[in-house]
Parts: C-alpha cells; sequence; structure tokens
C-alpha cells in the first residue's frame, strides 16, 4: 500500500538523479527541498502553499507535467523562450520537456499547484483524437484566463484530488487519481473553446510559425540549418525565413540558435554534465566550436556561464 509522505530532498538529490539516470531534464521535485506536500509516491504531487519554492531563474526544463491554478498576485516568466506573465484567475500548464524560467514573483502570489511525473501522465490514457488539439493550443499558449465558473470548477477538483491522496489506507487511491486526472484533462478542453480557437484564430503564417517552431523542438540537436526545416516544410529557405522575420520580428536562424542556447544554458546550471558532455548532447562536432557558438551568443564562455 502506498503512503502519503513529506517529500523533502536533500542537496544532492538532483546531482544523484543526472549521475544515475543522465538526465538532461530537471525532477521538479528536486526542487521542492524541505517543503511538505502530499502526494503519492513521486507520481502525484499537489503543493498549496509554494512560499518556499525558489525561483527558476534560468532556463530550467522540467521533467513532469505541472498545472497551476493562479488565485491572486502577480508572476512574469518564459515558457520555451516565450514571455508570459500570469494572475489571479489564470491557469497553466507546463509539458513534460519545456523550459521554464521565472523572472519575477509578487509577495502575495499564490497558486494551487499540480505536479505529474512523466511516467503517470503518460498512463493516463487519454484518446489521443480527442486530447491533441487540447495540448497543441497549450503548449502555444500556456496560460490561459478562466472566468469565475471555470475557476470554481478546477479549485473544486483541487479539493476533490487531495481529499483522495489524504485517503491513505483506501488500496485504490492511485487508480482514483488517475481517472480523476483523465477527467481534469477532459475537462479542460472545454475551457473557452480552446480547440475551436485553436483552429480559427490562427492564419496561415501564424500557423507556419507553430509548425516550425515544434520542428525545432524536435530536430534541434539534429541540424541548426534553416534548410534542414524549410525541407520538411517543402519550402524553400528563402521563403521560410521572410514569413517567420515578418510574423515574429525575428529570423528562422535566430529561432533556432536561440533554443539551442536556451537548451545548452539549461544543462549547464541544471545538470552536472560536463561542457563536452552537453557539447555531445547538442550534436556539435567539437566543444571548441560549441563554445565560440556559446560565446557569441552569451557573451561569455560556457564554463564562466556555469560559475557565474
Amino acid at each position: 500500500m502506498q503512503n502519503e509522505r513529506i517529500f523533502v530532498v536533500k542537496n544532492t538529490y538532483m546531482e544523484k538523479k543526472n549521475t544515475k539516470r543522465n538526465r538532461t531534464a530537471i525532477d521538479f521535485g528536486a526542487v521542492l527541498a524541505s517543503l511538505p506536500v502530499a502526494c503519492i509516491d513521486d507520481d502525484f504531487i499537489i503543493i498549496e502553499d509554494i512560499s518556499q519554492v525558489p525561483f527558476f531563474d534560468y532556463p530550467t526544463k522540467v521533467n513532469e507535467a505541472i498545472a497551476t491554478i493562479c488565485l491572486k498576485g502577480y508572476a512574469e516568466g518564459s515558457v520555451d523562450l516565450r514571455p508570459c506573465c500570469y494572475a489571479a484567475n489564470d491557469f497553466v500548464i507546463i509539458m513534460p520537456g519545456q523550459i521554464l524560467q521565472y523572472t519575477y514573483r509578487s509577495d502575495d502570489f499564490s497558486v494551487l499547484l499540480i505536479v505529474m511525473s512523466r511516467r503517470f501522465a503518460e498512463n493516463i490514457e487519454l484518446s489521443m483524437k480527442d486530447i491533441i488539439p487540447i495540448f497543441l493550443y497549450l503548449r502555444d499558449n500556456p496560460v490561459v484566463h478562466l472566468d469565475e465558473a471555470e475557476m470554481a470548477h478546477l479549485e473544486g477538483y483541487f479539493q476533490v484530488l487531495k481529499g483522495v491522496i489524504q485517503q491513505t489506507s483506501n488500496p485504490y487511491r492511485m487508480e482514483m487519481v488517475r481517472l480523476l486526472a483523465q477527467a481534469f484533462f477532459y475537462g479542460i478542453n472545454n475551457f473557452n473553446q480552446l480547440r475551436q480557437e485553436y483552429a480559427t484564430q490562427k492564419d496561415r503564417k501564424e500557423k507556419l510559425f507553430n509548425t516550425f517552431y515544434r520542428l525545432i523542438l524536435q530536430h534541434y540537436k539534429d541540424s541548426r540549418e534553416v534548410s534542414f526545416y524549410a525541407d520538411k516544410l517543402c519550402l524553400t529557405s528563402k521563403h521560410l525565413s521572410a514569413v517567420i522575420k515578418k510574423t515574429t520580428g525575428k529570423s528562422a536562424f535566430e529561432w533556432i540558435n536561440d533554443y539551442v542556447i536556451l537548451e545548452a544554458k539549461s544543462l549547464l546550471r541544471a545538470t552536472n554534465m560536463t561542457v563536452q558532455q552537453v557539447s555531445d548532447e547538442l550534436n556539435f562536432a567539437n566543444q571548441s566550436f560549441f563554445g565560440k557558438f556559446f560565446n557569441r551568443a552569451v557573451g561569455v564562455s560556457p564554463k564562466e556561464y556555469r560559475e557565474k
């Protein structure tokens, strides 16, 4: 039988996890050191008091699905390079593998937090036909503002989850949480008619950028050449570059390089990988070339960035 426990992480937790599994994404549990949280193992965690949760003040790739219900206050940050801010009545979803960074959090910032391990999220058994549109929308728009009824629905859902997790003698507790999580994802599919917004509010150029950006997420280790992505989109490099520049103000080349740099920063700061290992992970020809690439973009060497 699984027991509710207090999730306390020693300072060496992240280092051990990264060493053992060679992770390139940080386990969110590693930043919950000294926080009392209700959970079932490290698969499902709920948090009501985040006053002691430290900032992700440098780019950090997370390995869990994180759902945030904002009660009051205000915070700013970025998700996968895109600036975002959230306040009362905002609902935020961070997908496994996304890169998160906070730049500001007000003193009264208060949220309800649900953290699901990748393993747990992959076993919720959702219908991909029904759920993929919501995932695509939330990946592009991680912050959704809710009306009062939707907010009350989420807060009530959170309390139900909390009640189930506290039933430590219930042998079906994990199965109940899994089914509640399944209902949760189907429920948010109706918020603000997200699927309809995703289908109707994106014009052709924005849709092209979203497709291009998802290709970067999939292939940034494979190639940093615009032509590589243009070929996959059946476009010329010139046309792709022109559309991306006009739509976002940044060139396709800049978007590719910025994401590679963001990933490099995350690996340098959030793992114990050597500079050589980071260079290999990102598929650079050698450490020297990676160092020049990083220095040109950031202004310091990878080693100096890590030590800064």
